[in-house]
């Protein structure tokens, strides 16, 4: 692996596309955690279940956190404060945005003193201020850049003054292209359907892009801790996983936000987790091996859990995944049936992802697993 001074940190962990055994406890076997938020940690201004207590218990064994998140809303103060008021340990150190990593990408294209139109929050603004930027709200004050991160506030005035902006042919940064983003009542729209408003209105689409699945913030983050095995952990596919792989980090899928089981079943071999765990509790877990027996049929077994892959019939559009047993855990089912599906897709060239209606079933036997069985 290259070092933190490196240009790419590549765990030797990760390697092809599908779930891995672990040989400890992740927190034992890391050094870092790359831990996304929303969704991860918390939903909205609430702790997810046993977030807190998983995440003091990994740092007691020696794991360090970077907490990395795409919404650009707020400053790292702020996430900071929010984390402590949960009651987890953090420092303002350990909080790394999408608006500090986009704000250094416009650092590198513009003068110091340059204005950049800020259609976002507050911590795009400060990160901007942070990088001898200078915010600004019109194109009536000659901005040099348009950036647009989330804003929960954003008013419909500022999206029109940054279609302004972009229609004028300024640089265009957007933080993340999240079209979603969790909250207690489920998705809502995330700063990548804000950023489609503007792109739709302009007719056309962003420069530059500086949060997940870019590579760069995973790679600053273990640049900044100096780490040498770091594991990304989050809750959505195409951007959590796609970013861990895109930065040669093994990733950890937590079922506690976005992605669900249909999702994972049917992820394509670059969006998909190294580790599948229930919630951040996974940290605290060695990771059983998935044995898989290919042919047809395909058979996936992890610990007592067994699925398989069974052809269409003639009339049907697509396989499916059968629960031969659904073992203990309904995370061993998930894993067995992932590994189940995704060998059967890349034995068939990326085809239609066999059918995971059975295995949402068997997972909604589960009471554990009821919630993300979806």
């Amino acid at each position: 692996m290259t070092g933190p001074t490196g240009s790419t940190p590549v765990s030797e962990e990760v390697g092809g596309a599908g779930i891995r055994p672990s040989e400890g406890p992740l927190a034992e076997v890391h050094d870092l955690a790359v831990v996304d938020l929303d969704g991860v940690v918390y939903v909205g201004p609430d702790p997810v279940p046993g977030a807190p207590e998983a995440i003091a218990t990994a740092r007691a064994a020696g794991l360090r956190l970077c907490y990395l998140t795409n919404n650009a809303s707020r400053t790292p103060d702020a996430v900071a404060d929010h984390l402590v008021r949960l009651g987890i340990a953090a420092d303002v150190e350990e909080v790394l945005t999408s608006a500090q990593v986009g704000a250094a990408l416009l650092a590198r294209q513009l003068e110091p003193g340059a204005r950049v139109l800020v259609v976002g929050g507050q911590g795009l603004r400060v990160a901007l201020v942070d990088h001898d930027l200078v915010p600004v709200d019109t194109m009536d004050q000659d901005p040099s850049a348009v950036a647009q991160g989330f804003n929960p506030d954003l008013t419909w005035r500022l999206l029109a003054e940054g279609t302004r902006g972009v229609r004028a042919g300024l640089t265009w940064l957007a933080t993340n292209l999240d079209l979603t983003v969790p909250t207690p009542f489920g998705p809502a729209p995330g700063n990548g359907s804000l950023v489609a408003a503007v792109a739709t209105a302009a007719g056309r689409r962003p420069d530059l892009v500086a949060g997940k699945p870019q590579p760069e913030p995973f790679l600053d983050a273990a640049r900044r801790f100096g780490a040498r095995r770091p594991l990304v952990i989050g809750d959505r596919l195409d951007t959590d996983l796609e970013g861990a792989r895109a930065a040669g980090m093994p990733g950890l899928a937590v079922m506690t936000g976005v992605s669900g089981v249909a999702d994972l079943v049917g992820a394509p071999p670059a969006c998909r987790p190294d580790h599948l765990a229930a919630d951040l509790t996974g940290l605290l877990e060695t990771h059983p091996a998935v044995e898989v027996t290919p042919g047809d049929p395909v058979v996936a077994r992890c610990r007592q859990a067994v699925v398989a892959v069974e052809q269409a019939a003639a009339d049907a559009v697509r396989p499916r995944l059968v629960v031969r047993r659904t073992g203990e855990d309904p995370v061993d089912l998930l894993r067995a049936a992932c590994a189940a599906a995704w060998n059967w897709a890349d034995a068939h060239g990326g085809g239609l992802a066999p059918s995971s209606n059975e295995v949402h079933s068997a997972c909604r036997t589960f009471p554990a697993a009821s919630r993300w069985a979806r």
